[in-house]
């Protein structure tokens, strides 16, 4: 079965210059077929070009669906957690903020040893390009600003927990 949905805005298929006909049935359903459309009670589509878009059909299968469940200790959403297990989260959590503190701060300790104040070691090319040397110089030091917004965004978060 050749069947369509007209699409007022979207063009996908354009049905320019075929000899086919073209039968509209009831709603927004369009077919080719001859025999198809004289049992359907389908009129025939008369005038300019039309635009369609092929129909999709849905796949179905007799194979059980299998949903996978939440333990049962686990509290859904609405329900209060244990206050053991919600200690036990925080303390996770804190460990995890800790632990990206400490490496924000050696990547800081890291990039103010490359900055050197401003006036970091040139590296090869940079010696005939002053320009690769500024470039360079510029984002070490958008990249330390940034990295102290993430530093002080790890620590307002510590202060909360």
């Amino acid at each position: 079965m050749k069947s369509a949905f007209l699409v007022p805005l979207a063009a996908l298929f354009v049905v320019a210059n075929s000899h086919a006909q073209i039968f509209r049935c009831t709603g927004n359903v369009y077919t080719n077929n001859a025999a198809e459309a004289k049992a359907n009670n389908c009129r025939p589509m008369e005038g300019g070009n039309i635009t369609v878009v092929e129909g999709t059909s849905v796949k179905t299968t007799n194979a059980p669906v299998r949903v996978a469940t939440a333990p049962q200790s686990a509290a859904g959403p609405g329900q209060r957690v244990d206050a053991d297990d919600q200690r036990a989260r925080d303390s996770d959590a804190r460990g995890i903020l800790e632990a990206e503190l400490r490496k924000a701060e050696a990547r800081q300790a890291e990039l103010l040893k490359e900055y050197n104040n401003g006036e970091p070691e040139k590296l090869g090319p940079e010696h005939r390009n002053h320009q690769k040397y500024l470039d360079r110089v510029a984002e070490l030091k958008a990249n330390i600003a940034r990295n102290e917004n993430d530093i002080a965004g790890i620590k307002r978060e510590l202060g909360r927990k």
